[in-house]
């Protein structure tokens, strides 16, 4: 995609109008087109004044880049192309700067993209704000609680795939440098009946189906759920799937999420318990009985779901299964228990799911506060954003659309105060006359709603507190007494006549006249839902629940605190949120942002004018153009409207002197611009008519091409005089490189030449000179070799008459060291490997060489041992030297030995100090241990054999039982006198002990070990060391130790074993212990 062009004004390359306010001619269809045309040029957001328009796009558009977030950062709000960034950083830089603490108010129908602008809204604030580790946890705190609470309170809707079934508004904490403290979110009104009840095509919360998508098999079976949709009457099967939407992948995003936001574990599993519960209840089926008093009461069908559902919570199932078919009314000091038919049984059920997931929502929106609070008690600045539903006109319109529709009306009447006293405001600070702007004030219709003596919902609360039989009927009849003659009120009462039908209304109906248009109230449901009653059995059984956060969830159920004061109905509740949401408002700067949805196929590129101009009129757009029309259409600042028009006056162009004000005076005059036109204020110029406007952009848009050809004649005039000097530059340039060559290559030619000669030159006279050298050196070798011949001829001729003499010692010395000169060259090549065990080694050739040979190869051996020798490291030659002591203790002394020569000394074959069992054992002991390994100890008194941990130290010999790891024995080193042994193969030995010592109260200790032979060298090694004496090592098969106070002969005999081949221990008598050996 190409980048797009970067605008320094909201007026550049406008796509119809991008601030509503300068629409000419103003008028429904005017707007709707320009919001088409921009549409369809993805141009989704428009202005009206500082009021953002957003249209869902229903795609993915490159319009949200951090390089999008720095453009829009520290700019004028109206210096580039509309955009949610621009209100964001408004807004942020307001609240940062100027000390104001600010809202933004998301208003529009379920799937104009509300949750997804107030998100980037957040990723906005999050972006331009300080840096830091502790900010940033802040930051992605604030933004990680979007998906928790998405997951507990969205859900599809024919509408709208990620519908917000609640109302929403956060407040963000700054410091006073703008960095993020923490938060504050406010839930409002959830839809909670969704819980037990989805229209056609809707689903259900999405966490639910999250769980069973996205946990795995041991949490489900932990939760006692299945993974099939179809097995739980509370989620709709016709649109379980959602194309493009991954449960299982969300699932995982909101757990870590909830870990970021800071739920510990344990609060995660108990949610999941209680979502998991929820579901449960829908399973619980009722069937009719009928008492010996005739009297209808239910029983439940199959009571293993109550099972289940009481083994997750905790509750005792006759307590629950009682409060299903049973309710207890409390008046005075009387108690009156009533059966409950089926229909009241399924009421109560679904009544407890609804009221069961609407607490742990609110419970999860206080938890999470708990978490994103500011941590500091300084002075804060709050920026508050709201996203609340829109307007709600459905063919079916309840209790929930009168309330939500009654709380847009709240927010109309809010935003049309606050937007007037926000331009009366502006003209007051710059000094502009100021002018009534006609209105409509929709404050009738809030009192028709909200009064407290005759408003509806006075009237409801006061029909569902009513002794006797209260219906929707009769509470609809009542309206039709206080309300029939209020203008904003219809119903089959006339408002002329009480005793005149009127027809276009149906039955058990009345319709309000909102400011965003009629809407029709079936009144069926009205008293129920506003009762939001919950018997009092079940508040009592949920609070005896085994379950702390259900029990938490529901404080009126202590006996201890029986109120029996009615609870305060929903109508009263949200009435009381709302007027707390509108006081929190009005103490802030609004800032407003109107989402639309152009289709309702949720599908993109597809703009339906007939539903954009539905939700154009019940957000009032038209109106609050007018409004900010109704004064002066457009405003700017002296210096950016100087620096926009100076090119249209010739005074003011290119550099005006003066001040900016004097400057755009001088400006309308040289343009004659009627005087009504227009009015100056201390900082900005104030225009009445956008056609003014529209005048200057025109005459801009003529002087900006008139200028444009004139740089162009400036420029090519310029790049031609330019051409000219360069390529005259070039010409001397290339000239003067010329001749520079020129007389480069001729100087070449004559220094080459003249070397050619000097070459020749020097080379005859070098030829010459060798020659005569050569001719000397000749001469000098033939007089050196005829002086050397006649040297020679006398000595021998002196020498002869001596050499027959010592012939023979001569040949002898020379033949004989020939020989042994042979011999060490075979030698040489004849060499054995330097293995020490190799024992090959070459034959002697010749008798004389005997000794030598053998010398020879006795040098060779004590070599390359020394060589295998210096590759150990210092753990090799630890373990060597072992092998050697045991090899100097037990070779050729215990029948054992030889089998434990090719086994490793390996110490401590128990890891203490990794297997958590022995973590207590490992505490108790703080020397470096030696040899960790199981033993059998033989009981004294009959030779059977316990399973012990044999421990030594440097300085002790310890014994610990091997399940608890518990130490039974202790004996220092220097109280061992003698290890026993027999001669046979066997692992028994015993340990004396030194007599008077404490270890040696019982007597010596008597074992069996498959490591005999290590166990019995590192303990004469060790206590070598630390005692510096030898510890005797008896090997005998016959030895006697010493058991208490007694002396037991310990005999080794051979026998035929009936377990194999493993040695047996048995108790002859009080003197004799017998081993039989096989």
């Amino acid at each position: 995609m190409a980048k797009m062009e970067v605008k320094t004004s909201l007026l550049d390359n406008m796509i119809g109008v991008g601030d509503m306010v300068l629409l000419e001619p103003l008028n429904e269809e005017t707007v709707i087109n320009n919001l088409k045309k921009r549409f369809d040029h993805n141009e989704i957001y428009t202005y009206i004044g500082s009021v953002v328009i957003s249209v869902n796009p229903y795609r993915s558009l490159p319009i949200y880049s951090p390089e999008k977030v720095e453009d829009y950062r520290n700019r004028n709000f109206y210096e580039l192309s509309p955009h949610i960034f621009a209100l964001s950083d408004e807004a942020y830089r307001s609240l940062r700067d100027q000390d104001k603490d600010q809202c933004i108010l998301i208003t529009g129908e379920s799937g104009a993209g509300k949750t997804e602008a107030s998100k980037l809204v957040m990723s906005y604030v999050a972006a331009v704000c300080g840096k830091g580790a502790e900010v940033n946890q802040v930051k992605e705190q604030l933004l990680q609680s979007n998906p928790v609470l998405e997951a507990f309170g969205n859900a599809k809707t024919v509408r709208n795939d990620n519908s917000s079934r609640f109302g929403k508004y956060m407040d963000i904490e700054f410091d006073f440098k703008g960095d993020p403290l923490g938060g504050v979110i406010s839930n409002y009104l959830l839809e909670k009946s969704r819980v037990v009840k989805q229209a056609g095509g809707e689903r259900n919360f999405h966490v639910f189906y999250q769980l069973l998508s996205g946990a795995s098999e041991e949490l489900l079976n932990k939760l006692k759920l299945e993974r099939d949709f179809s097995r739980y009457n509370y989620l709709s099967l016709d649109s379980a799937k959602v194309n493009g939407v991954d449960d299982a992948a969300n699932f995982r995003t909101v757990r870590n999420a909830m870990q970021i936001v800071g739920f510990m574990d344990h609060e995660v599993e108990s949610v999941l318990e209680v979502v998991a519960a929820v579901l449960k209840l829908g399973n619980i089926e009722f069937k009719p009985e009928s008492r010996v008093n005739g009297l209808d009461e239910s029983k439940i069908k199959d009571k293993n779901e109550l099972k289940e559902i009481c083994e997750l919570t905790g509750i005792d199932q006759s307590v629950l299964e009682r409060a299903f078919s049973f309710r207890t009314v409390e008046a005075k000091q009387e108690k009156v228990s009533t059966t409950l038919n089926v229909a009241q049984a399924y009421y109560a059920r679904d009544a407890l799911a609804k009221n069961l997931y609407s607490r742990l929502f609110s419970w999860l929106v206080n938890r999470i506060n708990e978490s994103i609070k500011a941590q500091t008690k300084v002075r804060k600045k709050v920026m508050g954003v709201l996203d609340i539903y829109g307007f709600e006109i459905f063919e079916d319109n309840s209790f929930e659309q009168f309330i939500i529709n009654y709380c847009n009306e709240k927010l109309q009447q809010i935003f049309i105060e606050l937007t007037l006293k926000e331009e009366q405001e502006e003209y007051i600070r710059e000094d502009i006359e100021w002018t009534h702007i006609e209105y409509f004030n929709n404050a009738i219709i809030c009192d028709l709603i909200e009064n407290n003596t005759n408003g509806i919902l006075a009237m409801l609360d006061e029909e569902c507190l009513r002794p006797g039989t209260v219906t929707d009927e009769t509470f609809l009849e009542k309206l039709n007494q206080v309300c029939a003659t209020h203008q904003h009120f219809e119903s089959r009462m006339s408002k002329c006549s009480r005793f005149l039908n009127d027809t276009s209304l149906p039955h058990s109906c009345f319709r309000i006249q909102h400011y965003a248009g009629k809407v029709l109230y079936q009144v069926e449901g009205f008293v129920d839902k506003n009762n939001d009653l919950l018997y009092r059995d079940l508040s009592q059984a949920m609070w005896k629940a085994g379950h702390a956060l259900i029990k938490s969830l529901f404080p009126e159920g202590n006996p201890a605190k029986i109120n029996l004061k009615r609870p305060p109905t929903a109508g009263s509740q949200f009435k009381a949120s709302v007027a707390t949401l509108m006081k929190n408002l009005q103490t802030k700067n609004p800032n407003y942002i109107r989402c639309i949805k152009p289709n309702d196929k949720k599908a993109a590129h597809i703009f339906n004018e007939g539903l954009v101009c539905h939700q154009v009129r019940y957000l009032g757009l038209l109106e609050n153009v007018r409004v900010r029309r109704a004064g002066y259409a457009f405003r700017q600042a002296y210096e950016p409207c100087l620096e926009r028009y100076k090119m249209l006056c010739k005074q003011t162009w290119p550099h005006w002197k003066g001040p900016a004000r004097a400057g755009v005076e001088v400006l309308f005059n040289e343009l004659e611009i009627p005087v009504e036109e227009y009015s100056f204020g201390r900082s900005k110029i104030f225009i009445r008519n956008p056609r003014t406007l529209f005048k200057l952009e025109d005459l801009r848009k003529q002087r900006l091409e008139d200028l444009a050809t004139l740089i162009q004649k400036i420029y090519r005039g310029w790049k031609c005089r330019t051409h000219f000097l360069l390529m005259r530059k070039s010409q001397i340039v290339m000239a003067a490189w010329y001749r520079r060559y020129a007389q480069q290559k001729r100087y070449q030619q004559i220094k080459s030449s003249t070397l050619v000669i000097q070459s020749y030159i020097r080379g005859w006279k070098a030829r010459k000179i060798l020659r005569e050298l050569k001719h000397q050196k000749r001469c000098e070798e033939a007089a050196t070799t005829i002086a050397a011949y006649w040297h020679g001829t006398q000595v021998r001729r002196e020498y002869r008459k001596f050499f027959r003499a010592n012939a023979g010692k001569k040949i002898y010395e020379f033949t004989l060291q020939r020989i042994v000169q042979k011999y060490f060259l075979e030698m040489k090549n004849k060499v054995p490997s330097l293995s020490p065990i190799d024992k090959n080694w070459p034959s002697r050739p010749y008798l004389f060489l005997d000794s030598t040979h053998k010398e020879l190869k006795s040098i060779f051996h004590l070599w390359r041992c020394k060589k295998y020798r210096d590759q150990f490291t210092d753990q090799q030659k630890l373990i060597y030297e072992e092998k050697l002591e045991a090899s100097e203790l037990f070779k050729d002394k215990k029948a054992l030995y030889p089998s434990s020569v090719g086994q490793p000394f390996q110490g401590p074959y128990l890891e203490i100090n990794k297997n958590p069992k022995y973590k207590k054992l490992k505490d108790a002991i703080e020397e470096k241990i030696i040899i960790a390994e199981v033993v059998n100890k033989i009981n004294r008194a009959n030779g059977k054999s316990t399973s012990r941990i044999f421990l030594l130290t440097n300085n002790n010999l310890l014994l610990a039982d091997q399940k608890s790891g518990q130490i039974k024995s202790e004996v220092p080193l220097v109280d061992v006198t003698k290890v026993s042994m027999s001669s046979q193969n066997d692992g028994f030995f015993a340990v004396h002990l030194k007599e008077g010592s404490e270890a040696a109260s019982k007597g010596d200790f008597l074992f069996s070990s498959d490591h005999l032979i290590e166990m019995a060298t590192k303990l004469y090694r060790t206590t070598l060391s630390q005692t510096k004496q030898k510890l005797n090592i008896e090997i005998s098969d016959e030895f006697l130790v010493q058991f208490r106070q007694d002396k037991v002969c310990v005999k080794f005999i051979q026998g035929n074993q009936k377990n194999g081949s493993v040695p047996t221990c048995k108790r002859k008598n009080n003197r004799l212990l017998e081993v039989a050996v096989p």
